[in-house]
Parts: C-alpha cells; sequence; structure tokens
C-alpha cells in the first residue's frame, strides 16, 4: 500500500516552489519529498522529468533545497548571503548539463541529459535561484508572514507587498485565526 504524501505546492517560480518541498519551517515541519521517488515526482510536475533517483542524489537535492532557501532568506532580508549557501547552489548550477529547448508551441522545455538526469534537474533549480537571488528577473524576495513558515517566496505582484508564500495556506490560515480571534473578542458580530 503506498503511503499518503502532503501535496506539492507549486508555484510560478521553480526555486521556491522547490523550497517549499519543506514548508512550515518554524512549526511542526512538513517534508514533501520524503523518498527518492517523490523528488522523481516532484521534478516531473515541475517540467523536469527524470527516470529514477538514488537517495544520495535525494540528498543532494535537499541540499540545494536549504541552500537556496537560506540565501533567498539573506537576500529577502538584505543580510549578507551565506557563503556555504553559495557554493552549493553554485555547484548545482555548474555541475548540469541542461539545455532549453523550444518545443513547437513556443515554449521553453528543458533536456536532461540521459546520465545525470537530476543533477540537470538541480542545475536548473539552481541556475534559477542565481537568476531571482541575483536580482535579475522583475519581482522582489520576500518572507512569508506566517510565523510557523516563513518561507521564502518570490513576489512578482505589480504592488511587489505580497504577504505570504501562499494565499491557499499560509494567507487563509492567518486569515482564518484573525477572523477567529475577533470572533472571540466580539461574539455578536457574525451574526
Amino acid at each position: 500500500m503506498r503511503a499518503e504524501f502532503p501535496d506539492f505546492r507549486l508555484g510560478n517560480v521553480l526555486a521556491t516552489s522547490f523550497t517549499g518541498t519543506l514548508s512550515e519551517r518554524r512549526g511542526n515541519p512538513v517534508e514533501r519529498i520524503p523518498t527518492p521517488q517523490r523528488l522523481v515526482d516532484w521534478l516531473a510536475v515541475s517540467g523536469l522529468a527524470v527516470d529514477s533517483c538514488t537517495t544520495a542524489q535525494l540528498d543532494l537535492a535537499r541540499e540545494l533545497r536549504e541552500s537556496i532557501h537560506a540565501a533567498a532568506t539573506a537576500a529577502a532580508i538584505r543580510d549578507a548571503l551565506p557563503a556555504p549557501a553559495v557554493q552549493v547552489i553554485n555547484d548545482c548550477s555548474a555541475q548540469g548539463r541542461a539545455a532549453a529547448v523550444l518545443t513547437p508551441e513556443g515554449e521553453r522545455r528543458w533536456r536532461l541529459s540521459s546520465t545525470s538526469c537530476v543533477e540537470d534537474a538541480l542545475g536548473v533549480i539552481a541556475a534559477d535561484a542565481i537568476s531571482i537571488i541575483a536580482g535579475e528577473r522583475d519581482g522582489k524576495l520576500a518572507l512569508c508572514a506566517s510565523p510557523t513558515c516563513q518561507a521564502a517566496f518570490f513576489d512578482t505582484s505589480q504592488s511587489r507587498t505580497r504577504k505570504w508564500c501562499d494565499m491557499n495556506t499560509c494567507g487563509n490560515r492567518q486569515k482564518k485565526a484573525r477572523f477567529n480571534a475577533n470572533q472571540r473578542k466580539n461574539p455578536g458580530s457574525g451574526e
């Protein structure tokens, strides 16, 4: 019987979606890629399909994820980037041999080599992280306002004032908590 895993929280930015595979970092952490096969699943839904993944590759993926999170968090609060995190991101970016290809529909896809597909996929993720942390893309790195989450996310809203990494999870949870607190203060106001 296959164990149930938490749903993936996918966003529009590859690198920060990848860091979202570990959520609620300041509360009860939720690991969304607990097994090599689960990483294969995440890569597939992110447009980086690979055939298989070893435990060592999963460990490398998690190291990259945590390095991106550390560097993106530092960038969001305008702090110095942690050198070990930068090194892991750079190493993963340099090791990948993925090639961007254009589909007949005019979309960009990634062609991964057959010898080290996971490393190629991680190289694409690392390169995406580099582009957002370096400020090359239109948007702003921010941290989720949820005290239990604090995920780094890339805000591309027009005003660049988004508070939540995901409105459907952290945002709704915080709004519900605020509503319930107001209901306790003013019991007759919700009728």
